[in-house]
């Protein structure tokens, strides 16, 4: 008895479907590239020249890898996608950006159970818009057809991003001292943290709510408002660190103010945040009251509004946030920083 070939294919993996992935998505990647981009889509690797960075005097160059986590079982759910690849890029970009960095170039991975090249066209359409609006190279990527480690309508993704900043003008935190203010940059929502709570308390449990359904307060579905982009400050910031003595800046994520706060502080100084200085969006609120959630759990697992603080001279501050309103971010004075132990203190 003859027994009929196994092909690739019959295992899982669909070759074909990869390279029209790759045809889909090669116009959109080709938009990102900057005069420093040596290599086109299919190198091995990506190559970017660093003559372009002659300016600088002592260049360090600024690396950060990361991912959205389940918040892509949302998109999955609602069937779009293309602001996962724009939360992806962004929150990259802001990590990078609390150490005075500007992006040059970025890399992503991107694994499923089953490849459909619509659904990677739309990530990477994402991916690309998000890197041409700070000047960031997409210089390479991985796509992974992997049965069995992923569902086939799911995915996953992550992205690196590496930038560069002048030695002199890092930003550590060391220069962070009692008597600084706290400035609040407004987020746009839940931003890529806290979404295996915010599953639970909104989709899970005797009344779950519907993705496709409109909530008061919010002024869309529950669906839009959890798959707003991540807000990305490196626009509107990147200008301002060479207007002004910034001590310290963190990007509110997962570990919220508590955790993320006391890593760019000294040892021997408290930073206070007063809640009621800034509007908190209601899709918090709603969180909060449908699972009786504690408020230092919202803190420690939610941006609560503020997706970055920007820490520095008291004198300072209101101009800092005027210049950031007039751009169009939301930014409010929220605190302040005194002599204590290494933590932060939410009034």
């Amino acid at each position: 008895m003859t027994q009929q070939p196994v092909t690739y294919r019959d295992a899982g993996v669909d070759i074909d479907a990869a390279n029209e992935a790759v045809h889909r998505i090669r116009t959109h990647v080709r938009s990102t590239f900057t005069p420093e981009v040596l290599t086109d889509i299919g190198s091995f690797g990506g190559m970017f020249s660093l003559a372009g960075l002659a300016g600088l005097q002592d260049p360090v160059l600024v690396s950060s890898i990361d991912g959205v986590g389940t918040k892509v079982k949302i998109a999955c759910a609602v069937g779009k996608h293309e602001s996962i690849g724009q939360d992806l890029v962004n929150h990259c970009v802001n990590d990078i950006l609390v150490q005075g960095a500007r992006p040059l170039f970025f890399l992503d991975y991107f694994g499923t159970g089953k490849l459909q090249p619509s659904v990677l066209e739309e990530v990477v359409k994402g991916l690309a818009e998000a890197c041409s609006s700070v000047g960031c190279a997409l210089i390479g990527g991985e796509t992974a057809e992997l049965p069995g480690v992923y569902p086939d309508n799911e995915y996953d993704i992550a992205g690196t991003i590496v930038g560069v900043v002048e030695r002199a003008k890092i930003i550590d935190g060391s220069k962070v001292a009692p008597g600084d203010t706290v400035v609040g940059l407004a987020s746009s929502g839940l931003h890529t943290n806290g979404f295996s709570l915010a599953r639970r308390l909104l989709l899970d449990g005797p009344n779950p709510l519907s993705l496709f359904e409109s909530l008061p307060g919010l002024g869309r579905t529950l669906g839009e408002e959890l798959l707003a982009p991540h807000r990305c400050y490196g626009t509107v910031m990147l200008p301002l660190l060479q207007e002004f003595d910034i001590h310290a800046m963190a990007h509110i994520t997962g570990g919220g103010f508590y955790d993320n706060i006391p890593r760019v502080v000294p040892a021997d100084t408290c930073v206070k945040i007063e809640r009621r200085t800034w509007p908190v969006p209601p899709i918090f609120s709603i969180m909060q009251e449908r699972g009786n959630v504690a408020d230092p759990e919202m803190f420690r697992t939610f941006n609560m509004g503020i997706g970055m603080v920007v820490i520095l001279p008291a004198e300072q501050a209101p101009s800092l946030a005027h210049r950031l309103n007039e751009s169009g971010q939301s930014a409010y004075i929220i605190g302040d920083v005194v002599r204590g132990v290494h933590e932060v203190e939410i009034l």
